[in-house]
């Protein structure tokens, strides 16, 4: 949501672009592992809930998706950040990827199973990818645009 939201400020159509096809495949990022998390819940045992410690979200929502991060902390739109400044925008759009590669390479460390690896491994090279292209993007708008159109 936030390079889909940031996408309408930025000065080129170059930017505009990449910030809507980024956005895109991030919410497809969504889909890949509310999948992978709910295959892994719907034939788990309750035995297997309480020793995963996912009890308390058991009794709240059954074996259904609900957005929290590590510590159970409910998904906000807090997160979702539009400055208005491109420059800092890109920067920021780094930054975030740069987290999810590490978030990514740390969830690849805590599970032997090699298919929940696999696909957690293509999601941190798309991290890699987005980061490089946002890059792209943060030359493109230094070289295209008048500082002007950096504050909206």
């Amino acid at each position: 949501l936030r390079y889909l939201n940031q996408r309408y400020t930025m000065p080129t159509n170059k930017s505009k672009a990449l910030l809507t096809d980024i956005g895109t495949e991030e919410m497809a990022h969504v889909e890949i592992l509310g999948t992978m998390v709910y295959q892994i819940m719907e034939n788990a045992s309750i035995d297997q809930i309480k020793a995963a410690g996912l009890d308390g979200h058991y009794a709240d929502h059954g074996k259904a998706l609900f957005y929290t991060d590590a510590t159970g902390n409910p998904w906000t739109a807090t997160y979702i950040q539009a400055k208005g400044d491109v420059i800092a925008d890109l920067h920021e759009d780094m930054n975030a990827e740069q987290k999810a590669r590490a978030t990514y390479e740390w969830l690849i460390n805590l599970t032997d199973d090699a298919e929940i690896k696999k696909i957690l491994g293509f999601l941190r090279e798309r991290e890699v990818v987005h980061y490089q292209r946002f890059g792209e993007a943060l030359m493109d708008v230094q070289d295209n645009a008048k500082p002007s159109d950096f504050c909206k």
